[in-house]
């Protein structure tokens, strides 16, 4: 499969899934330049996490993980300074193969890359039965800690189980890194499995933390 340029936008704790949406606040010079040479082509944008060894390094080029997720850019405001607030809907996952550095005239990080797909894999029972498992964590994850649900677990009982699992990938209060490992899951069953392991996890730490005790998961 041939490569496909895509400017990249390093964030510390943002991973974009596919079929999520993402709205994001555009300031810095460089990204500002790049959001505007977006909206002049083909307005898709390669969401990508910083590793975490890295974050102190955001002001440069800091070291990035190969999976992304490239967003489409639905909504855009252009701001008086500048400044832009935009929307991304995710659509394809990609790996970074190379990169060419920022220079003089592009300010912005730009990679090589070629997309990868989401295949279902295993069977339809295997992921009925994860998403089971799944809303069983986020129930009683739901009634232990004392925040409410940021997800109606009646409407995501709609959806297929691509957008199931994307959506509590890119809703859930997860570690970046957490999110990330999701993120590079090779199919839809995959991931499932990943964040039913994840849910457990951490239901079984609000189990043993002291009342009062803080999630990452809300």
């Amino acid at each position: 499969m041939s490569s496909v340029s895509v400017p990249l936008f390093p964030l510390s704790n943002v991973v974009l899934f596919r079929g999520c949406l993402d709205p994001l606040h555009i300031f810095g010079l460089r990204y500002r330049q790049m959001t505007e040479a977006t909206l002049e082509a083909e307005r898709l944008i390669g969401m990508v996490t910083v590793r975490p060894e890295a974050r102190e390094e955001m002001g440069g080029n800091p070291p990035i993980y190969a999976v992304g997720c490239a967003g489409f850019i639905t909504d855009h405001e252009r701001l008086p300074d500048g400044r832009y607030n935009i929307v991304l809907r995710g659509v394809k996952r990609f790996r970074v193969e190379s990169e060419s550095a920022p220079d003089c005239e592009r300010l912005y990080r730009l990679a090589d890359a070629r997309w990868l797909d989401d295949p279902d894999g295993g069977s339809a029972d295997e992921r009925t039965g994860l998403r089971e498992g799944v809303l069983g964590h986020l129930r009683r994850l739901a009634h232990r800690s004392q925040g409410g649900e940021e997800v109606s677990l009646a409407e995501l009982g709609e959806l297929d189980d691509g957008a199931f699992t994307n959506s509590l990938c890119q809703a859930l209060g997860l570690p970046a890194e957490e999110k990330q490992s999701l993120l590079e899951a090779a199919s839809i069953t995959e991931r499932l499995t990943q964040l039913e392991g994840l849910l457990a996890f951490h239901l079984a730490g609000l189990g043993s933390s002291h009342p009062g005790g803080a999630s990452t998961v809300h």
